[in-house]
């Protein structure tokens, strides 16, 4: 076996994984970094030059692992892609929507190279891509493959808990087991259900890291989490604040959503009605999330966000007119709040003002315009656009933990339940990566655990 890491650094950013097995050579996703921009937004495929991919496996439809598909089945026509329904469906708005920014920054920033593909190549190569079940073992050859073939190398989605359509992926070749985790969570949240992973014997665990510098709060859950969102929201309605509250458009929108929904329906007073407002692709990917509420594992089944929810929807446009009155709640993508989008054009105009709030609510990376106003001292500036000047920070900020990754608690326990002969950490910050291989290195004394340098291709 021979693995490299196709992510540029050691970082969460266009996550991308070669995969060579026998005579068998796969992709486990390819992402688009979010911070990124041109041939630095893909992942290192020059480092795969002069080889073939037999197949590219998509754990789940988030940006940073399927947002350069298109220019990856460009380079590999070949290949056969595989991926969950759910994530086929995400997964083609995500991309048209990705059309659309790259070519208002081919203006904006003058990105010569935008659009890396185009709405009609989307469209096309959206047409080859395989729909596989969970907990269903597929060759990577095709349907008609000989199953019983030796050398046949297979994989098994397994629900990821992340995010719908998410999975895990255990391949099975050569009396070898590799499992990828993807994006996982070990725990529920308000939609969506705990991981489901094997339990089995794994010989290679390649493992997210993302919560890795971040200890478990003593005491934490998260019924007692959503009752501290539900009292900051109505300490801030008291004092006649709106409340920014930036998100993913894919995923933590739904969350917060749902919690939003369950404190309406409580006995707060203060929290019976109000005004949500979220942006255009979340509410696309909410449409999605309420056509498969009875079709996927999921808390609330019948709750349809877009109906018993009932959000306002706001577009570039109508952002920056948007009312800052009292008693409104602001569910904004993007959650890094990366410049031009719609939470960063709103943050922009209510952070100098004391009255008004922002939670932080999930993952933000500390270089990113949400993790550095999330970081920065009170009364202290911060330029949440590169092109403004720096602003005063007078608002208040909050933040809670919602996050959709596992623990990192969680994560060396499952690591220790398989007990593999080797791990592979990925997708994670320096400081998130350094802290799970010194732990699993303790732990599981007789496995050995790999931090894969970018570019270089490892035996496995």
């Amino acid at each position: 076996m021979k693995f490299i890491n196709l992510t540029r650094r050691t970082e969460i950013g266009a996550n991308s994984y070669y995969l060579e097995i026998g005579r068998h050579r796969l992709l486990l996703d390819c992402g688009m970094h979010p911070k990124n921009t041109g041939e630095d937004a893909l992942p290192h495929l020059k480092a795969i030059a002069g080889r073939d991919i037999d197949a590219i496996l998509i754990s789940h439809a988030h940006q940073d692992h399927i947002g350069t598909l298109p220019v990856v089945m460009r380079r590999f026509p070949g290949a056969r892609v595989f991926m969950t329904e759910a994530t086929a469906d995400i997964g083609s708005v995500l991309l048209h929507n990705s059309v659309n920014v790259m070519t208002r920054q081919r203006e904006e920033i003058g990105e010569g190279s935008y659009p890396l593909f185009t709405h009609r190549e989307t469209d096309r190569v959206s047409e080859r891509w395989r729909w596989c079940p969970v907990r269903q073992r597929i060759s990577v050859a095709g349907e008609r493959a000989p199953q019983r073939e030796k050398d046949a190398l297979t994989f098994e989605f397994f629900d990821a808990g992340h995010v719908l359509g998410s999975t895990g992926i255990l391949l099975r070749a050569e009396n070898q087991t590799i499992f990828y985790t993807g994006d996982v969570n070990f725990d529920d949240q308000t939609i969506m259900e705990a991981a489901i992973f094997p339990r089995e014997k794994i010989d290679v665990l390649i493992m997210e890291c993302t919560r890795g510098d971040h200890a478990k709060p003593g005491g934490w859950t998260r019924a007692g989490e959503e009752r501290r969102l539900a009292e900051a929201l109505e300490d801030a309605f008291e004092r006649g604040a709106c409340v920014l509250i930036p998100v993913f458009a894919l995923g933590k929108t739904q969350e917060i959503l749902a919690m939003l929904y369950k404190f309406r329906r409580q006995s707060r007073k203060l929290l019976e009605d109000f005004p949500i407002y979220i942006g255009g692709l979340s509410s696309k990917f909410t449409d999605i999330y309420d056509r498969r509420a009875r079709m996927t594992r999921r808390q609330l089944p019948r709750l349809q966000l877009m109906r018993d929810v009932a959000p306002f929807i706001l577009n570039d446009e109508t952002v920056r007119d948007a009312p800052l009155r009292a008693r409104r709640v602001y569910v904004l993508s993007s959650g890094m709040m990366i410049p031009k989008t719609l939470s960063n054009v709103f943050a922009r105009r209510l952070i100098d003002n004391p009255q008004h709030s922002i939670f932080f609510v999930g993952y933000a990376s500390p270089e990113s315009p949400a993790g550095l106003l999330r970081d920065a001292s009170p009364d202290g500036e911060v330029a949440l656009d590169p092109d403004k000047p720096p602003q005063r920070i007078r608002c208040n900020i909050e933040q809670f933990q919602f996050s959709a990754h596992a623990t990192r608690e969680t994560l060396v326990e499952y690591a220790k339940n398989v007990s593999p002969r080797k791990i592979v950490l990925v997708h994670g910050d320096p400081s998130a990566v350094e802290w799970m291989r010194a732990t699993l290195s303790a732990e599981l004394p007789d496995s050995e655990v790999i931090v894969p340098e970018p570019g270089a291709e490892l035996d496995l």
